[in-house]
């Protein structure tokens, strides 16, 4: 919650303690529209013989604070508040200053997973859009905040490529990056039907694992064009990444690291594959029997290269839902290979589908190029609103990319529809960046001095407005308590729904007191403040025209 409220909070948690409570004080949305705030901690103590005395005190902490309007107890125990906007007025300004992280924690995103040789589908943008915003979000509230790319840069694929185009007479060193991601689907298709292509493909992937010279060289050309390419990708969808490791960069641990786990007796041999001795169902496969690395033999290299060269307290892998048994087997064996006893976390989330609800698929039948949604929302923007500047235009396409993918709970799937996520009037990412184009005007249009007012002077749809933005500190908690953007999403939502409301009402061309313009002029400066605090922590750029 934001600073202001808690010292309050610690002093109100402190009451309950003296009751012999172990209770930490929680303030939730009130469900009584007249009130902003619930304490609903007292309620399962109202048949207690102390309730009356705990809850007392309690209201007279509160009502010494000043932050709400006098509280009144009730026989249920929930505690109704109605925020002090006269006396919080002079406190918030829902800038990084009114938010303090005591216990900083250093934090590793590891989200994109792109491959080499393949291009970004739509399947990319929830993990991209995810992981940006919560690595924002933890960013914005203090932490030192790590993204890696995670590029899926070795094994069985590139050994498919580099066979195929051997197989073709292919110049590796000539492909470009169109060439080179029709490659992998043909690759792919002969590597399951043809019994001689997957033999030397397995063979390659030997000799890779062996550092072969010739074999390295045509592998670095591969990762070459694909990372071009991605950071071209990147650089339009308004994306950057701290680290640019893969797979490749923890291959020299594992040997070490399988060596160590066999003398710990934490694998055995399974017919030449290596299994986990923890006692799971189904079994944790460490390597497949032909001595090639899964999955789960990289990510737990990944971990110890992580842990020696940059240092953290926490990872959040931003994975889609159907890898859930993988991050399961994962986690279950770091702590029984004994690696580090960090917290580790598989931030799932559903799928993208088309306004049909069915997967995007291209004309061919193949999963749509992330690039090609991209296009088509430009130029779907750029027709309805042709006078718009080409900058302003990338910048609503990926607010539309963005907001329709996170105003959407992240553990379930959605629809794409672009007619209703370019409406200017719904809830939409064209609709966020309307509201604050307003108030930007608005602000540049008028000068406004915030000394020039003593106190400010409200009517309800002010107060509305000004409520909900002194409760920027609750979304944003509940965003990064929860890692679930959605609830800042909802409420860039209702505070623009709130701040159009107020722009609509009083003219503030047409107000002759002083103090009653500049009270409109706060509310607009604090709900500009606010919004493009939002819109940063869910990874979206202001336009400055609409």
């Amino acid at each position: 919650m934001n600073t202001i409220f808690n010292n309050l909070l610690e002093v109100l948690s402190k009451e309950f303690k003296n009751f012999g409570l172990n209770e930490d004080v929680q303030l939730n949305l009130s469900k009584v529209p007249e009130f902003d705030l619930q304490i609903n901690n007292l309620v399962k103590y109202n048949k207690s013989k102390f309730f009356n005395e705990l809850q007392n005190n309690l209201i007279e902490k509160i009502n010494n604070s000043n932050y709400f309007l006098p509280v009144l107890g009730n026989e249920i125990g929930f505690l109704n508040l109605s925020l002090n906007h006269s006396l919080l007025i002079n406190y918030i300004t829902n800038s990084t200053t009114d938010f303090e992280n005591k216990k900083p924690e250093k934090i590793i995103f590891d989200y994109g997973g792109p491959n080499i040789g393949k291009p970004l589908h739509v399947g990319h943008m929830r993990t991209l859009n995810i992981g940006r915003s919560l690595y924002n979000i933890y960013s914005f509230i203090g932490n030192e905040v790590v993204s890696d790319v995670h590029l899926g840069d070795w094994g069985m694929p590139i050994a498919q490529i580099i066979t195929y185009c051997e197989k073709m007479n292919i110049d590796i060193m000539a492909l470009n990056v169109e060439q080179l991601e029709t490659i992998y689907p043909k690759a792919s298709k002969d590597y399951k039907g043809d019994g001689d292509f997957k033999i030397r493909a397995q063979e390659i992937n030997k000799l890779l694992n062996k550092n072969d010279k010739e074999l390295i060289k045509k592998w670095k050309a591969l990762k070459n064009i694909s990372i071009k390419s991605l950071e071209e990708n990147f650089k339009i969808l308004n994306h950057r990444f701290d680290y640019w490791l893969g797979e490749s960069d923890v291959n020299d641990l594992i040997p070490n690291m399988i060596e160590n786990l066999i003398e710990d007796k934490k694998v055995i041999d399974d017919f030449g594959a290596l299994v986990s001795t923890q006692n799971t169902e189904p079994k944790i496969l460490i390597t497949k029997s032909d001595g090639s690395y899964l999955y789960i033999t990289t990510d737990l290299a990944t971990i110890l290269f992580r842990q020696e060269k940059i240092g953290y307290d926490k990872a959040f892998y931003i994975v889609d839902n159907r890898q859930s048994l993988h991050f399961k087997q994962l986690f279950d064996s770091i702590t029984y290979f004994k690696f580090n006893n960090l917290h580790h976390e598989h931030v799932s989330y559903g799928t993208m589908n088309d306004v049909d609800g069915n997967p995007f698929k291209t004309r061919d039948g193949g999963t749509k190029p992330l690039n090609e949604l991209y296009e088509e929302t430009y130029k779907y923007i750029e027709k309805i609103n042709s006078s718009l500047s080409k900058p302003t235009i990338k910048n609503l396409t990926n607010s539309v990319l963005t907001y329709s993918d996170l105003i959407t709970n992240r553990k379930t799937d959605y629809k794409f529809d672009i007619q209703k996520f370019t409406n200017v009037n719904g809830k939409t990412g064209i609709y966020i960046q309307y509201s604050q184009v307003r108030a930007k005007k608005l602000l540049d249009n008028m000068e406004f001095h915030e000394n020039k007012f003593e106190e400010l002077i409200l009517n309800e749809s002010d107060k509305n407005l000004l409520s909900k933005l002194m409760l920027f500190g609750y979304y944003l908690e509940q965003s990064a308590s929860q890692k679930e953007p959605h609830h800042l999403a909802n409420y860039i939502y209702e505070i623009s729904n709130l701040f159009n409301q107020f722009y609509e009402g009083e003219k503030i061309s047409d107000l002759i007191d002083e103090s009653h313009v500049y009270s409109k002029l706060f509310l607009t400066k604090l709900f500009l403040t606010t919004s493009h605090n939002v819109m940063f922590c869910l990874g979206i750029v202001p336009v400055s025209e609409m």
